[in-house]
């Protein structure tokens, strides 16, 4: 790791006036933000400290903790969100640094094991491939030709469905995986990953990938995770932290799991083996026991429909012991069965088996002070979870005391003005309210120019959210906002049953093309945004790591203030700690945490100094309730509007009549 011998490299050098930056990009304007920024960042490895860094919109906060990262001479790893930002860093940002401004280091770019081709997997696969519909079938050749001639095993490179359903059997997870014990273990596409990483200064990873890294390692079940040693972490995008590690850090149970451990066991042993037969009818007494299990579950547990959760309670789980039971035995023969067998493949299964049986057990019990417990029916999936209430205690004490750096970064860590609310979250302070380390805080602004470049409208017309009708009014302002900005539209909605109702009160009425979220892969309906005048409806996954810069997004409309509801068990379990700890959930958690949300929302406007646009807020509390001004002053500092008219004349310039509308049907 040789730079930071050299005397004349600095981020200063690099990032400052006149410095290597500007001279390789003769368009590039010298931004005082970033430099600031990586001065702070450069600082928090000189002390080996902790660093809370909130950059505005166009800081350039990217090149603003790689430039530091690389000249610390430490093996530092980068985490995102978003396989998009992941991207970026790897394909033009650190190129950029190599390239343009003669900077020498090792760079990996890390995903999870299920990303990648198992040859072992494949191997068994391609004996008798066996796929979900005649449609997937034909994807095998082009599957076939990538396999044999693919030099990293990376699924991206391939153009297959999100939904391909022979993947899992062509990949493996950190649960499913045999690691050094696999005959193809040296030629393993993860293990080359990994020689890369370990060769790196510089390793970028999402946060799940981080988090489950960490969860192995910090288990004291298994030390070989996919992470070489490291030395320092930068995490950007980092409001996505405590649901990513939550997860991690949680167990889960589901009748997925329990059908791939039941299909791994059958293709563990080849059909001549003659174990093969009594391992054939383990797995069937396994599957026959879950799917007892499963379909009883959905009643006793009390959720309803395809799409729905509810908290677990250990009196429903005890009307399912009995069903519990059959599931358990099934586990328990399989594992006895394949116990102090040799082959890497037996020994995995027995490993499964094990750990799905402590962790049903542990879901039965739900008596953890520390965990919410919860059921999750999605589609043909149902899940039995539990996850850590705080992650902050976790944090502590699995990732803060091996690391002395650590670099937080977000457009949006400060809610109010203040850190607090995130640092308290993260668990950088004790129990006492005490710092547990050393933690410095940062926030620079955007340099761009919000009073003339974006419009706040904040209608007060609009029903409550919660009234009847909402949905419907707001459909008709959906409408005639898309008027003003002749589409070119995004409209965030906080759940998913509004989303769906108003598309199908607008979309007809629309001249542009109407994009829905779920018929079409992300990407996709990006693609299709940015080629035609559009109206994207959409939820979730649209609120933030999006990034359509230029006219092509010229209106942001979100439906409702984004507070997270109460009725998510993790959300309730949340509020009922603060409670018990005489804290106040709404002031300390739910409104802190919505108003990031916003923030979040918001950004997805403003994404270059030209680009100019609207963001609307149809939730009429914003302006009428007290706390309306707290979401308010977290907001950049757009030019407020309420009426349509003086709206279209500061975007459009003179007046023009709005379309007359049809009445909704």
């Amino acid at each position: 790791m040789p730079l930071s011998a050299s005397p004349t490299l600095s981020v200063d050098t690099l990032l400052g006036p006149g410095g290597a930056l500007q001279v390789a990009l003769p368009a590039y304007e010298h931004r005082p933000e970033q430099l600031q920024m990586a001065r702070a960042v450069e600082r928090a490895f000189a002390e080996r400290s902790y660093l809370l860094a909130e950059a505005g919109t166009g800081t350039g906060k990217t090149l603003a903790y790689l430039v530091p990262a690389l000249l610390a001479g430490r093996r530092v790893v980068v985490s995102t969100a978003t396989k998009t930002l992941q991207d970026q860093i790897f394909f033009k940002d650190l190129p950029l640094l190599r390239e343009k401004m003669g900077l020498t280091f090792e760079a990996a770019y890390l995903k999870g094991r299920n990303n990648y081709l198992c040859l072992h997997r494949y191997a068994a696969f391609a004996q008798d491939p066996q796929f979900g519909s005649r449609e997937e079938s034909r994807y095998w050749p082009k599957l076939k030709a990538w396999a044999e001639d693919t030099q990293t095993g990376d699924r991206s490179e391939l153009d297959l469905p999100e939904s391909f359903s022979a993947w899992p059997r062509l990949s493996t997870t950190s649960e499913t995986c045999v690691g050094t014990r696999c005959p193809l273990y040296e030629t393993c596409f993860v293990t080359r990953m990994r020689k890369r990483a370990e060769s790196a200064d510089l390793l970028v990873v999402n946060h799940h990938l981080f988090f489950a890294d960490l969860s192995l390692r910090s288990s004291g079940k298994r030390t070989e995770g996919v992470l070489p040693y490291y030395e320092a972490v930068i995490f950007d995008e980092a409001h996505a932290l405590e649901d990513a590690a939550s997860g991690h850090f949680g167990v889960g149970v589901s009748n997925y799991r329990l059908e791939e451990l039941a299909r791994d066991a059958v293709a563990s042993l080849k059909e001549d083996d003659s174990r093969h037969a009594m391992l054939r009818a383990l797995s069937a007494r396994l599957r026959t026991g879950a799917d007892a299990f499963f379909a009883q579950a959905p009643r006793a547990l009390g959720l309803s429909g395809h799409e729905s959760s509810v908290a677990l309670q250990a009196e429903a789980m005890g009307k399912l012991s009995s069903a519990l039971g059959g599931v358990r035995e099934g586990l328990a023969a399989l594992s006895a069965f394949t116990a102090g067998e040799r082959e890497p493949e037996l020994a995995a299964i027995t490993r499964r088996a094990d750990e799905l049986e402590e962790q049903l057990s542990f879901l039965e019990k739900a008596e953890s002070s520390d965990h919410v417990y919860w059921a999750e029916q999605r589609g043909k999936g149902l899940f039995l979870r539990a996850s850590p209430i705080d992650v902050a205690k976790e944090l502590r004490e699995r990732m803060y005391g091996a690391l002395d750096t650590v670099v937080y970064t977000s457009a949006t860590l400060a809610a109010d003005s203040r850190f607090d609310f995130f640092a308290r979250r993260m668990g950088l302070y004790g129990e006492d309210g005490q710092p547990v380390t050393r933690v410095r805080t940062l926030a620079v602004p955007s340099p761009f120019d919000y009073p003339s470049q974006a419009a706040l409208y904040l209608p007060t017309h609009l029903p409550d959210p919660s009234a009847p009708g909402f949905i419907e009014a707001a459909a008709e302002e959906i409408i005639r906002l898309c008027e003003v900005s002749g589409g070119r539209a995004f409209v965030l909605f906080t759940s998913l049953r509004n989303m769906v109702r108003a598309y199908e009160l607008a979309a007809g009425r629309l001249p542009y093309q109407a994009l829905l979220q779920g018929e079409r892969p992300k990407a996709q309906l990006l693609e299709a945004f940015r080629d035609t005048p559009s109206v994207l409806f959409a939820a979730h996954s649209f609120w933030e790591g999006v990034d359509v810069p230029g006219d092509a997004l010229s209106l942001v409309i979100i439906d409702r203030l984004p507070f997270a509801s109460p009725g998510d068990p993790l959300v309730a379990a949340r509020i009922k700690q603060l409670q018990m700890r005489g804290e106040e959930p709404f002031e300390q958690y739910q409104l802190p945490q919505a108003a990031l949300a916003l923030r979040q929302g918001f950004g997805r406007l403003i994404r270059t100094q030209s680009d100019k646009g609207i963001v609307a807020m149809l939730d009429r509390r914003i302006r009428t309730k007290a706390y309306g001004q707290v979401f308010l002053d977290s907001l950049p500092d757009a030019r407020r509007v309420d009426d349509l008219v003086e709206l279209s004349r500061w975007f459009n310039g003179p007046v023009r009549p709005l379309r007359a509308l049809r009445p909704v049907d």
